[in-house]
């Protein structure tokens, strides 16, 4: 190879491994700090003025006149999402991060193939990296009438976005029921959470004007895939009040607004003031989330949280996170690991009034780059029977003490601080 040649070709190398290099950090970053100190408010959960800042300053709009059934573990959430597929006359609308192959996940696909072939409108939004179906269930449901899209698959032109994933969890029928909360469909999910090969988890059907909103969060990621605007009474009934909970569908999105659900969740602690209960299958808290459950704990806030235990699907996060732990049992902080299981449930309980589930975890990748759903109940008798399900599953966790905590093996502390150093990327 003459000189001239070796330049071009060693010229060219270096471009292709610089690009991917950009590639890669693009890829890695979560994206610029947008909240960057505690946030502080000067009034209640029990105040009006967190009403009107929750709808009309982070919106939408906190609207009465709903229902919402909690469902527990997968022989309660599964039968209660496949009953409304089946009872669907006009729409489908599902989105999930996980999908994968298997029981629950045929059962599923049946399902939904068989309203498509009656006429009804399905439309299957999965993301790209979550879900694992074969690409034989994929052709079968875009063959029974499905309109079925996979999220941010990998293009060239898109590689930069990469880390930006479809975390939500939402399906709503014919406009009317909706379904939110932490569960994916697969079978680790079957069951009532009785070993750990299947997992602890809450999920919610919704009734009233807030399944709008469910759907609102459905059809802008529709659209932002297809340029298809999904619309008219099939998708967007007239809904009358069917029950006495307010509620808002809380969304983020790394296309814009992607830290409002950070912001929502340090409001939300900002405004407790007597009890904070936290269920978290995902917990690794920045500096700003950190001080913030600091603070509350300082004024008097009864702060109590139930993370993982043994049994994880991650033991880098878990690690990651008891990183993380110094500050907050110092602060008088109870964490509790759940002993029996995975436990993936994401529920935040304020004040015993202001609850809010559904996919987000408390980390970086939630409140930065995944698109994600959460329901935010305001009612009392919703938050008192949410927290006796924390209560029953706090019977069934271990505490966590400071003493413990400092008394860890320096073998783990060296690998829990390794894990914090790559916290911004969990």
């Amino acid at each position: 190879m003459t000189p001239s040649k070796l330049g071009f070709t060693v010229g060219i190398a270096a471009f292709v491994l610089t690009t991917l290099a950009w590639l890669l950090l693009q890829n890695l970053s979560l994206g610029d700090k947008l909240i960057d100190e505690r946030i502080e408010v000067g009034y209640a959960a029990s105040d009006p003025q967190f009403e009107r800042v929750m709808g009309a300053v982070l919106g939408p709009t906190i609207v009465g006149g709903n229902r919402v059934q909690a469902l527990q573990n997968g022989d309660e959430i599964f039968p209660a999402m496949l009953g409304a597929i089946r009872s669907a006359q006009h729409t489908i609308t599902f989105e999930t991060y996980i999908y994968w192959s298997g029981s629950i996940g045929k059962e599923f696909a049946q399902a939904l193939a068989e309203r498509a072939r009656a006429g009804v409108r399905v439309h299957v939004m999965l993301d790209w990296w979550g879900s694992g179906l074969e690409a034989s269930n994929l052709d079968a449901m875009r063959a029974a009438g499905i309109a079925l899209q996979r999220y941010n698959p990998p293009r060239l032109t898109t590689l930069g976005r990469m880390n930006n994933r479809t975390h939500r969890k939402l399906l709503v029928v014919d406009g009317r029921t909706g379904f939110t909360g932490g569960v994916g469909i697969a079978d680790a999910w079957r069951g009532q959470a009785q070993d750990p090969q299947h997992w602890r988890d809450m999920h919610y059907r919704v009734e009233g004007p807030v399944v709008a909103q469910l759907q609102a969060a459905f059809l802008d990621n529709w659209v932002g895939l297809t340029g298809h605007l999904l619309h008219g009474q099939k998708y967007l009934p007239p809904l009358a009040a069917v029950g006495t909970q307010a509620a808002q569908a809380f969304t983020s999105s790394s296309g814009g607004g992607a830290e409002s659900m950070q912001l929502m969740m340090l409001m939300s602690i900002s405004a407790a003031r007597s009890t904070l209960a936290l269920s978290m299958a995902y917990f690794v808290p920045d500096n700003v989330a950190v001080n913030s459950l600091v603070a509350a704990a300082r004024r008097g806030v009864r702060v109590q949280m139930i993370v993982p235990g043994a049994y994880t699907d991650s033991e880098l996060v878990r690690r990651a996170s008891r990183f993380e732990w110094g500050p907050l049992l110092r602060a008088g902080i109870e964490i509790y690991e759940y002993q029996p299981t995975m436990y993936h449930c994401k529920v935040m309980i304020v004040d015993g009034l202001w609850t809010s589930v559904g996919s987000t975890n408390f980390d970086s990748r939630s409140f930065s780059v995944n698109d994600e759903a959460n329901l935010n109940v305001l009612d009392a008798s919703f938050a008192e029977a949410q927290r006796a399900t924390f209560d029953a599953d706090l019977q069934l966790s271990r505490r966590v003490t400071l003493a413990e905590w400092e008394s860890r093996s320096w073998t783990d502390k060296l690998l829990d601080a390794l894990a914090g150093t790559l916290s911004s990327q969990l």
